[in-house]
């Protein structure tokens, strides 16, 4: 048996999610389903995460296991000839059998978009999150130094969380502009159920000086959604890299 880890890249906008759901357009059954017509086999398709309603990515990683012997390189083009244009398979490689996109990974990257123009974009409205107040981004990267470390974030966590602990850690945070984007950008080992929209929609609230950057820190401490911003949009949210140990390939 073959293990193949893949890299995806998908516009989120037209699905209902990454995960599979009955009568509903999902990325994990469109790629199953890709899989099955290309190999013959039924697989069950294992991603590093799931990704919300809208959502977007540029490095989901999955991985499934078939016996057929494809050549490694042909499955991203096979897979994509059979794939919706807004689902790409950007790399396909043969890993240990031990391999688990979800167990297995150490580190995640997502940024958060944000149009800062005061009439917003036509053409990228499904891509970005258009707010058109002034937003101090100086202030914002400052406020979210705070996020770095290990925390308990239950104050960015949703209701409806399955996560049995809120403690993560965030390796990185950082906030940039260029031009009229504002770009919100989080690595961590792992990330609760809309924690990085909760985290964009309190950095906002920095931004725009309803909050000061050292508030930041008082909302960690408080544990409380209550305390934190509003959840932000899911159309200005990518998944944006998975890391693992170089180990993964055979």
């Amino acid at each position: 048996m073959r293990n193949i880890k893949i890299i995806i890249e998908y516009d989120g906008k037209d699905f209902n999610g990454w995960q599979k759901q009955p009568n509903k357009l999902n990325i994990q059954g469109e790629i199953e389903r890709a899989i099955e017509e290309v190999t013959g086999e039924k697989v069950d398709l294992i991603a590093s995460g799931r990704t919300d309603a809208g959502v977007h990515a540029l490095g989901q990683v999955a991985n499934f296991k078939i016996e057929k012997d494809i050549p490694i390189e042909k499955i991203p083009y096979a897979l994509n000839s059979k794939l919706k244009k807004s689902i790409r398979i950007k790399e396909a490689n043969e890993v240990d059998e031990k391999f688990h996109s979800r167990y297995t990974c150490k580190r995640k990257t997502y940024k958060y978009v944000i149009n800062n123009s005061v009439q917003g974009t036509a053409i990228y409205r499904n891509l970005q999150y258009h707010f058109p107040e002034k937003l101090d981004d100086v202030k914002m990267n400052e406020a979210a130094k705070y996020l770095i470390g290990e925390h308990d974030f239950k104050s960015f966590k949703a209701s409806g969380t399955s996560s049995k602990s809120s403690i993560r850690t965030i390796y990185n945070a950082s906030v940039k502009r260029e031009e009229e984007i504002v770009t919100i950008e989080l690595t961590g080992n792992g990330f609760l159920y809309n924690m990085v929209r909760i985290i964009a929609g309190t950095l906002i609230d920095v931004g725009t000086g309803k909050i000061n950057a050292k508030d930041v820190k008082e909302i960690l401490d408080a544990k409380n959604r209550l305390k934190a911003g509003k959840t932000l949009p899911p159309n200005g949210l990518y998944l944006v890299n998975v890391e693992y140990e170089e180990k993964d390939k055979v």
